[in-house]
């Protein structure tokens, strides 16, 4: 291939000069006297143009014969063009090497339905707006990464094969090991409270997660990543909540600006950066609220549906001005055993979720630490505790108070960048019908 790379974005400095682009064909338009070819690079688009009728007849037969998404590279001098809507200029071809033709007809393009192309994603995600979303992806990490380390925590990487199912058992996929049953962990909480108690006291974690939910949702995965911390030694639950919040600010603020003119571009959305604290309010102060306002779900709800999650979002936003609220105190039947329990009120849990524009991204708690009392709840929920020995053994030689969180990522992404559902925010979509590509 010819010469150095040159990007996109980079073609402004280098006017009158003759660069090398290397990209795909996004747009034809051959016309009787020019031919014009759009060509695009992950940094943006530019007109490539060429007068027919010079003296590189091979030239002019190459465009003529170019499909789109063909694979290229360009050889050309950057001009000035005040009328060109990409970026002011323009490049003067002077050779144009094709290094893999597209076939024709594309089986997709930004109007094709969205279940078709995912069946196509590597093309999908050829457009800008959908490479976007794995960019700012990447800046959400970095950022989560470097809180973690300004605050001391250590990154672990716990096993996502089980001998014993997580949790309650439920939900979970069951895969053969040499002949025995094994599980993929639904959630790395055991493995976190173990690190904890081996004396690790900030725990952080970006990892696959499986759930064996039969749910086609927009906001649901057969396995996701997840973005889960564990942190020893709190006073509350409190201290859990002030840290997502510092996390989540200095993650909105990366993308902001990194990203934030692109996203309004791509996307139409305008990345905003929370105020803190975050509102805060109980689950029986919410189910208030929204029975107050209308709000009547089938049966003596306990807890928020995705209906209640969305309208208390809404009275948030409308009595508080903010877009993020945690929900705190749930009740004990819809919480798991390890949930402590606050003294004052035994029939709620120090647990929390967190709920950006009407969905929960976040769901966290305090932990029960002490041994005899996690023992209790256990058996109080009819769980078989003789499965959980190797994590229930954590609790029998001095473990600290601590609490964490399971943070979605892709759910993160998508109420971030507006997208209409969860399969847009993962490169490579699983779900209860899909397990390819």
């Amino acid at each position: 291939m010819p010469g150095m790379r040159t990007l996109v974005r980079d073609l402004r400095g280098r006017l009158d000069e003759t660069v090398v682009v290397y990209g795909w064909v996004t747009t034809l338009r051959l016309q009787r006297v020019m031919q014009f070819v759009i060509v695009r690079d992950p940094t943006g688009m530019v007109q490539v143009v060429n007068r027919r009728g010079g003296e590189d007849a091979g030239l002019e037969r190459t465009l003529d014969e170019l499909t789109v998404e063909s694979a290229v590279v360009v050889s050309g001098r950057v001009v000035d063009n005040p009328i060109v809507k990409l970026g002011g200029l323009e490049i003067v071809a002077e050779s144009v090497e094709v290094l893999a033709r597209s076939d024709v007809p594309l089986p997709v393009d930004a109007n094709t339905n969205l279940e078709q192309r995912l069946d196509w994603r590597f093309l999908d995600v050829r457009r800008s707006a959908q490479g976007l979303v794995f960019d700012v992806q990447t800046t959400v990490e970095r950022a989560m990464r470097a809180v973690a380390d300004a605050e001391g925590f250590t990154e672990m990487h716990t096993p996502k094969l089980m001998g014993t199912a997580s949790e309650s058992g439920a939900e979970v996929f069951r895969v053969d090991y040499f002949g025995r049953r094994a599980f993929l962990a639904q959630s790395p909480q055991f493995f976190k409270q173990m690190a904890i108690a081996a004396g690790i006291e900030r725990v952080f974690e970006i990892g696959p997660v499986f759930r064996a939910e039969p749910s086609f949702t927009s906001r649901h995965a057969t396995e996701f990543t997840g973005v889960d911390v564990e942190m020893a030694w709190i006073s509350g639950v409190e201290d859990v909540m002030a840290f997502e919040e510092r996390l989540l600010v200095r993650v909105l603020e990366e993308v902001k600006a990194r990203h934030g003119a692109a996203v309004a571009e791509h996307v139409g959305v305008d990345v905003t950066v929370p105020a803190v604290p975050f509102p805060r309010i109980t689950m029986a102060e919410a189910i208030a609220w929204l029975r107050s306002d209308g709000w009547n779900p089938e049966g003596d709800r306990v807890d928020l549906d995705p209906e209640g999650e969305r309208r208390l979002s809404a009275l948030v936003a409308e009595r508080h001005g903010h877009e993020f609220v945690f929900v705190t105190r749930f009740p004990i039947g819809v919480r798991p055993f390890y949930h402590l329990r606050p003294d004052d009120d035994p029939t709620v849990t120090e647990s929390f979720d967190l709920l950006w524009r009407g969905i929960e991204i976040t769901t966290g708690a305090q932990r029960e630490h002490r041994y005899e009392v996690v023992v209790r709840q256990a058996d109080e929920k009819g769980m078989d505790t003789a499965p959980l020995t190797d994590y229930l053994n954590c609790f029998r030689f001095g473990t600290p108070p601590h609490g964490g969180f399971g943070l979605g990522l892709n759910r993160l992404l998508m109420v971030l960048l507006g997208l209409s559902s969860i399969r847009e925010a993962t490169f490579l979509f699983r779900g209860p019908g899909r397990l390819t590509p």
